[in-house]
């Protein structure tokens, strides 16, 4: 598999042994990505007896692999969340997403953590008919939820900040940010492992089985008897736990990093170093690297195989995009599996009392996943009102659950993604 760039990156390297033999633990973890990982430092930080489990190695799935991007808000936008749930629970969505960024953003000042983290996301709107959405939604929430970080970009001063004519206008919120995903995930297993929490890489778990008021937790080598269980796989949730298998579906997103750029060129592209999201159904992300690549995520799938040259997979969207890179060379190429769910609002529930379960992030999940971990937490020490108030928004299962979901998500994709090729 090609090397991604962010391995190639990284800054630190954990030392997580193969899990084998017995346990007993307050709260076991599953899964090694920023729920688990989150999940894990706050429970050790509190006091808990924490081990963790990853199939693979820490950020081996999508938090290790994303665009980055560090941003507010749910992936709904309030105003549809107010018609759904009402006023008072989107307001409490609302500051639970806001609290996310902070989270992320605190974290990294805490501990230093060294991701390159740097302000300012564009949401630019892909065809003119999607600027009035834009424009009555910063007005939202600037007058009805104060919040001031947020403003409209009209069309001329767009094009000074993205080096591109194909957009109409945006939203820049300069709360949100970007960051080396990896490195940040790897920094928080740092600090979660010095909090006490034990974490173990190639350590596939196999079943999970409620008992006793508790669960059993069993892989390859071993067995664990855990209190609490947090089930933090998304899209690598395969059938471990057909229970809420149904509530999500697995797809493939990739990702190109073309070679050096030299300053000059990189500012000419992206301005003022902001991360960019356009409003198409299979957005296009892309944002800068310290080192002036252009960091360009484009295209999905929704099999079990990758395509067999990905470079060539997303370039056609970043040239959509940036024409004048026509001749640019790609050093970087990788694809990553995420998980959505129907409505693309996250998933939390507590199954039997102990399994705390967080997943179908919808591409939104570097701050919630982030965020995620301290809510579970906050439930299991006996505060579960924020963790709550993400679980009863309700989550459908997608139709014919696990086995015809991709038959009916293929159709809809295939239906959206004609539509962000047409029209106004």
């Amino acid at each position: 598999m090609m090397e991604q760039f962010y391995q190639a990156t990284k800054n630190i390297t954990l030392n997580c042994p193969r899990f084998s033999g017995t346990q007993q633990v307050d709260v076991c973890v599953v899964g090694g990505g920023l729920t688990g990982i989150s999940s894990a430092y706050f429970a050790a930080k509190s006091g808990l007896n924490v081990a963790l489990l990853e199939s693979q190695s820490i950020g081996y799935g999508a938090s290790g692999r994303n665009g980055g991007q560090v941003s507010p808000g749910q992936r709904v936008d309030q105003a549809s969340l107010e018609k759904k749930v009402g006023s008072e629970h989107a307001l409490a969505l609302w500051n639970i997403a806001l609290e996310s960024v902070d989270l992320v953003r605190n974290l990294i000042d805490e501990h230093q953590i060294n991701c390159d983290f740097a302000p300012g996301i564009l949401h630019t709107a892909f065809k003119p008919s999607h600027c009035q959405d834009m424009r009555e939604n910063v007005a939202l929430l600037q007058h009805k939820y104060g919040y001031q970080d947020t403003r409209y970009i009209e069309k001329d001063e767009l094009q000074q900040l993205v080096g591109t004519d194909k957009y109409h206008g945006g939203e820049l919120d300069m709360r949100a940010g970007h960051l080396h995903p990896l490195n940040f995930l790897l920094g928080l297993a740092l600090q979660a492992q010095q909090a006490g929490a034990q974490l173990y890489e190639n350590s596939e778990v196999i079943n999970i089985k409620s008992h006793n008021g508790g669960a059993i937790i069993t892989t390859a080598d071993g067995v664990i008897h855990a209190k609490k269980v947090v089930l933090g796989c998304n899209g690598y949730l395969g059938k471990l736990f057909p229970k809420v298998a149904g509530k999500i579906m697995p797809i493939n997103n990739f990702i190109a990093v073309t070679e050096p750029l030299g300053a000059d060129v990189a500012e000419s592209l992206i301005s003022n170093n902001y991360a960019v999201a356009d409003s198409k159904f299979v957005i296009n992300y892309f944002r800068l690297t310290p080192d002036h690549r252009l960091l360009f995520g484009g295209g999905e799938n929704y099999s079990s195989h990758f395509p067999k040259d990905i470079k060539n997979f997303v370039r056609p969207h970043m040239l959509e995009i940036y024409p004048q890179l026509q001749d640019t060379q790609l050093d970087y190429a990788w694809g990553g599996t995420l998980a959505i769910t129907l409505n693309r609002m996250p998933h939390f529930s507590c199954i039997d009392d102990c399994i705390y379960v967080a997943q179908g992030y919808s591409g939104h999940g570097v701050a919630l996943a982030t965020l995620a971990g301290k809510l579970i937490t906050d439930a299991i020490k006996g505060n579960p009102e924020q963790f709550n108030a993400m679980a009863k928004y309700p989550t459908p299962s997608f139709p014919g659950g696990t086995l015809l979901r991709y038959p009916g998500l293929v159709a809809g994709m295939l239906y959206y993604s004609l539509l962000d090729r047409i029209g106004n």
